[in-house]
């Protein structure tokens, strides 16, 4: 069997199965889906919202990222690796950018409906595309952003140069990623090996290990790496609505285990941009890369 069409069918039963439903604790629930610090996410609606995640509240992160990058109406956006695309459609709605929603695993059919019922239809445009082949022009893009998903496919330190090269001169690169304030490298071999999620945990790395992994691509500029403030609450109120949406104790839900493990103590998000400078486009192929920049 395809491996691409194992995961999409995977995903795409997983999101056929969340609803439409209501939670088990509508109280307990709507507090925890509601966060001060993300007010333009929390007006979504919160069922809606639940629905459609495939990980931690992915419109908590589109909007901590959209406090660090510059984002106009009318401007052409790439988020890559977005999932069901209900990134795309805050994008759209609350900055009038016209995003192109690129996923590996989510069909465009299905991407579609949700993007059509949220009135975005004319201006989020659904494809599905590999990372290490995307099927674009050159400088096409004023921005690439990228949440939950470009530790999957980033951290090969050629893949920036890849990447960027969809980028115009002068355009911004925006990722939030999950993170180890403590990076895996700087932790002891058994503890990491004792790990949850096997190597998945390994590309959990800091913000200062993203920076740095960064820093080593010519034709980018780092603008911003942090870790999100109180990530790791962020994490686990995902959690604790999850829980409420399901009527399970919170233990037994999501990454809770992880988390509440001593694993978990340092993780959270981290938020890191960059900005493509004047240089000459960046030649490279799909699926190709190059040691010449990276």
């Amino acid at each position: 069997m395809n491996p691409r069409s194992h995961e999409s069918s995977a995903w795409t039963a997983y999101l056929d199965a969340a609803g439409p439903g209501t939670p088990a604790d509508a109280a307990a629930f709507a507090e925890q889906m509601w966060h001060p610090a993300y007010p333009r996410a929390s007006a979504y609606d919160a069922a809606w919202v639940h629905r459609n995640l495939m990980g931690p509240n992915v419109l908590w992160l589109t909007e901590a990222l959209t406090e660090v990058i510059d984002l106009r109406p009318g401007m052409r956006v790439l988020d890559l690796g977005c999932g069901s695309a209900i990134s795309s459609i805050f994008l759209a709605r609350e900055f009038g950018v016209n995003v192109w929603a690129a996923d590996l695993w989510i069909e465009p059919t299905q991407n579609y409906r949700r993007i059509d019922e949220a009135g975005v239809g004319d201006r989020v445009f659904p494809i599905v595309a590999e990372a290490h082949a995307l099927p674009f022009a050159h400088a096409y893009f004023d921005t690439l952003v990228s949440i939950d998903s470009y530790h999957y496919y980033g951290t090969d330190v050629r893949y920036l140069s890849y990447a960027a090269q969809f980028v115009r001169p002068g355009g911004h690169i925006g990722i939030v990623v999950p993170a180890n304030a403590i990076d895996t490298d700087d932790l002891p071999d058994e503890f990491v090996d004792a790990a949850p999620f096997g190597a998945d945990y390994s590309t959990f790395r800091s913000e200062a290990w993203w920076a740095r992994h960064w820093r080593r691509t010519t034709g980018v500029v780092v603008e911003h790496a942090q870790m999100l403030p109180n990530g790791l609450d962020l994490w686990r109120r995902h959690n604790r609505a999850d829980a409420a949406w399901k009527g399970l104790p919170v233990e037994s839900v999501g990454d809770e285990p992880l988390l509440s493990s001593q694993h978990g103590e340092h993780l959270g998000f981290a938020r890191v941009t960059a900005r493509r400078t004047e240089e000459p486009t960046l030649n490279f192929g799909p699926g190709r890369f190059s040691s010449r920049i990276a």
